[in-house]
């Protein structure tokens, strides 16, 4: 069961100045948004990230470029975790569109929203924007799987709402719920998709800080005894079972 980072990109001057950015070209890092992957990239620099997928839009790119030179892997990118398509939407300022009636939509039953066509940008549904990024998220993680192992961890760098409908997800949420979730730029959630696909998730909007408990431990050698499972007081307790009383962290 590998390990996902999933990070949303850094600042944009779209988001200091309450545009929504969709798929319109052109929009990357500001200064503070440059600032925070960097920094990102140095709080993660101990963990032993085998892949890094993005977004193949500019600001999840420059977001991934100082993370993926940490452990000098090339970025590999994927539309399916790419920012949600706002149709007519994109490019507008966002206190304009809260006076439309989809806006409350959005809001309250996102699940049943869907964006109004555009002759210049595509648009989708908002569950039709969840179904990619989970089902690509879930497709990489099995990859990851197959050829780094089961303690590998992996990162993703993608955009708010998609991210928030990964993790919601993750945490059996209805895509009603979603906007429950806070998603701030340069954030890291973090989710185990175990056997048989439940996931686990271990964090939700931090800022990449005191995650070394990620660190897969030290694999047994050949000489190393296996737990007798007659005495071990653990022998049971599956990868995915929730450790009644919280568990030691």
């Amino acid at each position: 069961m590998p390990t996902l980072l999933l990070i949303r990109h850094g600042r944009t001057s779209a988001n200091a100045t309450g545009i929504l950015a969709g798929w319109l070209p052109g929009v990357e890092l500001d200064e503070r948004g440059v600032q925070q992957a960097e920094r990102l990239a140095d709080r993660l620099a101990d963990l032993p990230v085998c892949r890094v997928v993005a977004s193949p839009l500019t600001r999840t790119l420059q977001t991934a470029a100082p993370l993926a030179s940490r452990w000098s892997l090339p970025v590999d990118e994927d539309p399916g975790i790419g920012e949600c398509r706002y149709g007519a939407w994109t490019g507008r300022p966002l206190k304009e569109l809260a006076g439309e009636e989809l806006w409350r939509t959005v809001q309250r039953a996102p699940s049943s929203a869907t964006f109004p066509p555009s002759d210049d940008f595509e648009h989708e549904s908002i569950a039709e924007m969840a179904a990619r990024g989970i089902a690509t998220v879930r497709r990489i993680d099995r990859e990851v799987a197959a050829e780094h192992g089961e303690h590998a961890i992996w990162m993703a760098i993608s955009h708010g709402d998609v991210v928030k409908a990964i993790v919601a997800d993750a945490l059996g949420m209805h895509l009603d719920a979603f906007q429950r979730i806070v998603i701030d730029p340069a954030s890291v959630s973090v989710i185990r998709y175990v056997a048989g696909g439940r996931p686990l998730v271990l964090g939700v909007n931090g800022p990449g800080v005191d995650l070394h408990g990620l660190i897969p431990p030290e694999q047994p050698t050949a000489t190393d005894q296996p737990a007798d499972p007659h005495t071990s007081d653990t022998a049971k307790i599956a990868a995915d079972d929730g450790i009644i009383g919280g568990g030691p962290g």
